[in-house]
C-alpha cells in the first residue's frame, strides 16, 4: 500500500510524481515539504555524480560517549578524560565513517570500546596520548552488534 495520495490528473505545481510499486495507471505523489521530510531508499546499482558530504556530527564529551548513528555517519570529540565509546544507537548494516578524536589540552586520555568494536587480532589500540592528539577511527557495521574499527593514529 502506498503511503502517497493517488492522482488521475497532472500533478499540482508542489507536487512530485513519486514511483510506486503498483501498476495501476495512477501517479503517485508527494509535495516537495513530504518528500525532503521523507528518507529516500535506492535499490539496485546507482551512480552519482559529483561529491557528497555528510556533515560532522559533535559527540558530547562525557564518562561514557554514545554516538547515535542515525545523526551521521561521521562524527568529532575531544576527549576531556578516561572515556568509554559506547555500542552506537541506530545501527545499520553497511554503515561507514570516522570518529575523530581529540586530546584535550591535558592529553594522556584513554578510550575504551563497548562490545561491538572488533578490532584487528582481537585488541582495542591504544590512542595518541599526547595533548591535542588527533586519531581517526575508521568504522564499517557489519551487522546490528558488530563493528569493524581501524584507528589511524596521530594524525595531527
Amino acid at each position: 500500500m502506498s503511503v502517497y495520495p493517488t492522482k488521475a490528473t497532472p500533478v499540482d505545481a508542489d507536487e512530485v510524481p513519486v514511483a510506486d510499486s503498483a501498476d495501476d495507471g495512477t501517479t503517485k505523489v508527494t509535495t516537495v515539504g513530504g518528500l525532503l521530510s521523507s528518507t529516500v531508499r535506492l535499490t539496485g546499482p546507482q551512480t552519482i555524480g559529483g561529491a557528497k558530504r555528510g556533515a560532522i556530527v559533535a559527540l558530547a564529551d562525557g564518562a561514557t560517549i554514545t554516538p547515535d548513528f542515525a545523526a551521521g555517519n561521521n562524527f568529532a570529540v575531544t576527549l576531556g578524560g578516561n572515556r568509554t565509546l559506547a555500542n552506537p544507537t541506530n545501527i545499520t548494516a553497511g554503515q561507514t565513517g570516522i570518529i575523530r578524536l581529540v586530546q584535550d589540552g591535558t592529553g594522556s586520555r584513554t578510550l575504551a570500546f563497548g562490545s561491538y568494536w572488533k578490532f584487528a587480532g582481537g585488541t582495542a589500540p591504544d590512542l595518541t596520548t599526547t595533548a591535542g592528539a588527533v586519531d581517526v577511527l575508521a568504522y564499517y557495521v557489519d551487522a546490528a552488534d558488530h563493528i569493524t574499527a581501524s584507528l589511524l593514529a596521530n594524525v595531527s
